[in-house]
């Protein structure tokens, strides 16, 4: 079910808040029963059998952290931690990477197995990761509640069980303990109203506005064709910003259904097109992410603590399995490689230089701005290779950004899609000036909760402002002839 449809807006979402607050004034255990069981149908709406590998998922790992928690040997505690990790790896592995591994050693031995094509469960990622991360806190004596039903919760919570954010157990448990969030409040009903609603308009409106764009150009170069210089950049930009907006827009939208329930979900972006470097973008995008791989791989493998070269490797390790985290494809790998090379990089330049010559360059205006340039052609150069689906297509990209194909007046793949080269333009430079001037979704937001929380006109006004937009863009995405999916639900 997409958060962007008419069943999900106009029959789910009213129901699932009415029962929760409903049952909230009499039984909390009642209450949070029935928004996990809500979680579990919003789930299973798009295919049911895999909501039995959900909930098998949620009870195996539930019973191992009992196992981990009850044992005095820290010996039999590890064996468990090491049981539970291998059974979460061993499930993604399956679905996620058999078909990928199968088709490698065909092609690699010249076989034929096949193993039919296996269905990726959507989410199985984000709740994989999540339960792992409390299986590795469980070990460390970190985790203080033990209920199944706020441990299902977590797990299945529908706002971010199908594309996170990741979640740790401390964000939420503790939230589902607390009486306050099953009381009813307008304000911040409204405020989650109000950022919900500004999420699907990134998505409907700007998202989908620039995806003809970049299919456009994607598509013809995995075919065998290649862009020209303008067309390889149109289409390269125009990814950049449609995935960015894509799934900036289903943060917001988690984030605002979590308020409209008391909940609060931390946030993912933080204007990560302003970044100045590698790691300040690793800071602001996907930042749930960025913060379990930093937490339970980077630092697991030994960070920065056994020199500079383990390191590095350590980096290189962390974004190659970060790429592959995304899909079983080679160009994911690739993508994550690039990013693994370019944090190398980035640490290598600032240990060089020392602190006191980069706090004179961090103090200069020129160097943000160079500094700011390189990034955006690293992010964009490396989007590349994660848009495309084949590695030829990707490097036929390359290539053309690179000015293989001399422009040409004619642009024969965007006027064959039936588009035009300047509104591709005008379109990247909207976007791009949003995302690196406006204020970002948590500034607003933040800025909506403390002003929507005392004043009731206000209130009145915004909510009422809020739901007319809705309707407005449920109009608007119910007329298109299909309902795109959000892109990361493929990972």
């Amino acid at each position: 079910m997409l958060f962007t449809t008419a069943p999900f807006i106009l029959v789910f979402l009213p129901l699932a808040l009415a029962g929760f607050f409903v049952l909230g004034r009499f039984s909390r255990p009642a209450a949070a029963t029935w928004l996990c069981v809500a979680s579990l149908c919003f789930y299973g709406y798009w295919m049911p059998r895999y909501t039995l590998l959900l909930m098998a998922s949620i009870g195996v790992n539930f019973v191992v952290s009992m196992r981990i928690s009850a044992e005095r040997s820290r010996r039999r505690s590890r064996g468990w931690l090491v049981l539970g990790i291998g059974a979460n790896l061993s499930l993604l592995a399956y679905f996620k990477y058999a078909n990928f591994s199968v088709d490698n050693l065909n092609l690699a031995l010249g076989t034929r197995w096949d193993i039919g094509r296996i269905i990726l469960p959507i989410g199985i990622s984000f709740y994989t990761f999540t339960q792992i991360a409390f299986l590795v806190d469980t070990f460390q004596n970190k985790v203080h509640e033990y209920k199944l039903i706020h441990y299902g919760l977590f797990v299945t919570y529908f706002p971010h069980l199908i594309a996170g954010p990741v979640l740790h157990h401390a964000q939420m448990m503790p939230q589902f303990a607390s009486p306050a969030i099953y009381r009813f409040n307008a304000g911040n009903f409204v405020a989650g109203l109000s950022i919900f609603a500004l999420g699907m308009l990134k998505k409907v409106v700007l998202a989908d506005g620039i995806a003809p764009y970049a299919d456009a150009v994607f598509r013809p170069a995995d075919a065998g064709q290649l862009p020209d210089l303008q067309e390889g950049w149109i289409g390269a930009l125009a990814y950049t910003f449609q995935l960015y907006f894509d799934f900036s827009g289903y943060s917001d939208m988690a984030i605002g259904l979590s308020w409209m329930f008391n909940v609060r979900l931390p946030f993912n972006f933080d204007s990560p097109y302003r970044a100045t470097s590698i790691s300040d973008f690793w800071r602001r995008w996907h930042m749930t992410l960025s913060a379990f791989l930093r937490d339970y791989l980077y630092i697991a493998l030994g960070g920065n603590r056994h020199g500079g070269f383990r390191r590095y490797v350590n980096l290189a390790i962390t974004m190659l399995l970060g790429g592959l985290w995304h899909g079983a494809s080679w160009s994911f790998v690739l993508w994550g490689g690039l990013h693994g090379l370019y944090l190398m990089l980035n640490h290598a330049f600032r240990a060089l230089c020392g602190t006191a010559t980069m706090a004179r360059l961090d103090r200069s205006r020129v160097f943000a701005l160079v500094s700011w340039l390189l990034t955006m052609l690293a992010v964009v150069t490396a989007w590349v290779f994660f848009r495309a689906e084949t590695l030829p297509g990707a490097l036929r990209m390359l290539k053309g950004m690179a000015g293989a194909q001399p422009a040409g007046s004619a642009h024969s793949m965007l006027w064959n899609a039936g588009l035009q080269l300047h509104t591709g333009a005008l379109w990247c430079l909207f976007l791009g000036a949003i995302s690196f001037l406006a204020p970002n979704t948590n500034q607003i937001g933040t800025w909506l909760l403390e002003r929507l929380r005392q004043a009731g006109r206000v209130r009145a006004f915004t909510g009422g402002f809020a739901i007319g937009t809705l309707l407005l863009l449920l109009v608007i995405n119910t007329a298109r002839d299909s309902v795109s999916a959000f892109i990361y639900f493929n990972f």
